[in-house]
């Protein structure tokens, strides 16, 4: 959408912001947020290039598409310290947002497929949520790309890695990866829901997440890998 201003400056660019449920137009300071999740289970990939290798693209498993309360649809990925959306992804050292992918298909797009954006709608249609209250759960998915979470109380002299669960949606459109507390676990395997689960990024240990891979090279202590780590940790 693009940006307009009125005759004293001010941005105007919300204006002509509807809400997808109401048809009507959103007050200027009402924030977009998610409304709706479709996991990513046929294995699409979202395409990024970065600063330290100009020319190559790098591709990573997408963990689920998102709809916002306008309407418009992303791709979700873990990085770094949060989840974001794809086409947003704009981090000068690490990554720029190129595109999509098919391996299936060996094929690059560049905005949702439509069986995501059908699945999206009618889905959000049938199950509508009017709370904003941030501890009300308005979805939940299961993790279905390997996202593991590190944490650690002493500045990254021990760590823990925990395999992500789930993926909680809540009200005011955080999503909030759940790992489970061993010390609270009665069974498994341990499911969406479970008493067990606690967000990752409302803990004070969390620090980052990564790809199942990058972690189980860090839980064998692959020389390449715990460098590499060292790196990200000085910057």
């Amino acid at each position: 959408m693009g940006q307009g201003t009125n005759d004293s400056g001010k941005d105007n660019s919300n204006n002509n912001v509807v809400d997808m449920f109401t048809r009507k137009p959103m007050a200027a300071d009402e924030p977009q947020k998610i409304v709706r999740l479709a996991p990513e289970l046929d294995g699409l990939e979202m395409l990024y290039s970065n600063d330290a290798n100009p020319g190559k693209l790098f591709s990573m498993k997408i963990l689920c598409w998102a709809m916002y309360r306008d309407g418009s649809i992303d791709a979700m990925v873990p990085w770094l310290n949060e989840i974001v959306p794809c086409q947003k992804l704009q981090d000068p050292l690490n990554g720029h947002w190129e595109g999509f992918f098919d391996p299936y298909n060996d094929h690059a797009f560049f905005e949702a497929p439509l069986h995501k954006v059908v699945e999206l709608e009618s889905s959000a249609s049938y199950f509508k949520h009017d709370s904003t209250d941030p501890a009300d759960i308005v979805q939940e998915i299961p993790d279905p790309i390997g996202t593991h979470a590190i944490l650690t109380s002493d500045h990254f002299r021990s760590i823990t890695l925990i395999h992500v669960t789930s993926w909680q949606l809540r009200a005011n459109g955080d999503l909030l990866a759940m790992l489970a507390d061993e010390k609270k676990v009665e069974n498994t395997p341990v499911l969406m829901g479970d008493a067990s689960l606690f967000a990752a990024q409302r803990h004070p240990d969390f620090k980052y997440f990564f790809h199942h891979v990058i972690a189980n090279k860090i839980k064998h202590g692959d020389a390449n890998t715990i460098e590499a780590f060292s790196k990200l940790l000085d910057n």
